[in-house]
């Protein structure tokens, strides 16, 4: 931190005053045996260290509290039915085909939703429509869910199986007429609240996401002939079932702050800041997201996202690369 004493100002009054030289003095400090820092003390490249709680809401069929330094959410991920005679437009996918079309996006089968509740941060303020900032998360996590390929259209369907109407064991001619017809479907209603607000609230939202589906079982559902309709077992008799989760992508961003000179001029000192918190992202006009996953022992990049400034080249995101391989490790290692 930058070095204080009774002829200046405190550090809390220098900050709250003039931000930016503030931040530039803990990051280019005058004595040049003092390692560059941020105010918070982590280093440029050193993101805040993951706290995964699950199974945190009684009433939901998976959920997950996670905490990042300051920025805290919890996420609930309930299971509702929709007939697929309800669905428009809806085409009905051959038994032995898993990933025919694209159930999820077409029929809507996911759904998040995210709100920064009241006092989770000095700007979000009671009774006001959703903010910009809620309804961008919203649209960035649907759209990640689905190019992330994270969950399978299987573990969404209902089916009416012929054979459990025919009594007794099947023949050999009963096993050739018997057929299974997708009834309807789990509709996932994936609801994301922040109740503390520090900044970087995209990569920990989709952190409390992907723990929660991983939490997330689903009763044993079937369609009822005689009803006509869609009923679940009792957990008592039948164990729930796990969602099958596709690998483990994990997003990771990075803000650019730029000394003064640079921004007036186009030369000059620049740092990355890993894992930005909520004073560093006032401060800094330049943010990159890249989700990775290295289940299968190599960091494969899936999506890379950048907003503003000319600072984030080609080199740099090699180079962030290995930084959000270091970050899906740690998150890995909570949810293990």
């Amino acid at each position: 931190m930058a070095a204080s004493n009774s002829l200046t100002l405190s550090s809390a009054t220098f900050a709250k005053l003039s931000p930016h030289p503030f931040l530039l003095a803990n990051l280019q400090p005058s004595d040049p045996s003092t390692p560059s820092s941020r105010t918070n003390g982590r280093q440029p490249r050193q993101a805040r260290p993951y706290s995964v709680n699950t199974s945190s809401l009684s009433h939901a069929h998976g959920s997950a509290v996670v905490r990042s330094g300051d920025t805290t959410v919890i996420c609930g991920v309930r299971g509702e039915t929709i007939l697929t005679s309800q669905i428009p437009n809806y085409r009905a996918p051959q038994v032995d085909d898993a990933t025919i079309g694209d159930e999820l996006r077409d029929y809507d089968l996911l759904v998040p939703n995210v709100e920064l509740a009241t006092g989770c941060a000095p700007n979000f303020l009671p009774g006001v429509p959703p903010t910009t900032l809620a309804q961008t998360l919203s649209t960035r996590l649907f759209s990640l869910l689905h190019s992330s390929k994270l969950l399978n259209a299987e573990d969404l369907r209902i089916y009416h199986d012929n054979s459990e109407i025919q009594g007794g064991e099947d023949t050999e001619e009963d096993i050739g007429e018997i057929t299974k017809e997708v009834k309807a479907y789990w509709v996932l209603y994936i609801d994301v609240l922040f109740i503390s607000f520090d900044g970087n609230p995209f990569d920990v939202a989709w952190s409390a996401i992907l723990a929660a589906l991983r939490d997330t079982k689903l009763p044993h559902a079937y369609w009822d002939v005689d009803r006509e309709l869609v009923l679940c077992t009792r957990p008592t008799e039948k164990e729930p079932t796990p969602l099958s989760i596709r690998g483990l992508p994990v997003a990771c961003t990075a803000a650019v702050f730029t000394a003064r000179e640079r921004q007036k001029k186009g030369g000059g000192q620049y740092w990355i800041l890993v894992d930005p918190d909520r004073l560093e992202e006032s401060l800094c006009d330049e943010t990159v997201t890249m989700v990775v996953d290295n289940t299968e022992g190599e960091a494969k990049v899936l999506t890379i996202s950048k907003s503003g400034g000319t600072v984030v080249g080609p080199a740099l995101v090699r180079e962030f690369a290995t930084v959000a391989a270091t970050r899906w490790k740690e998150l890995r290692a909570v949810l293990q």
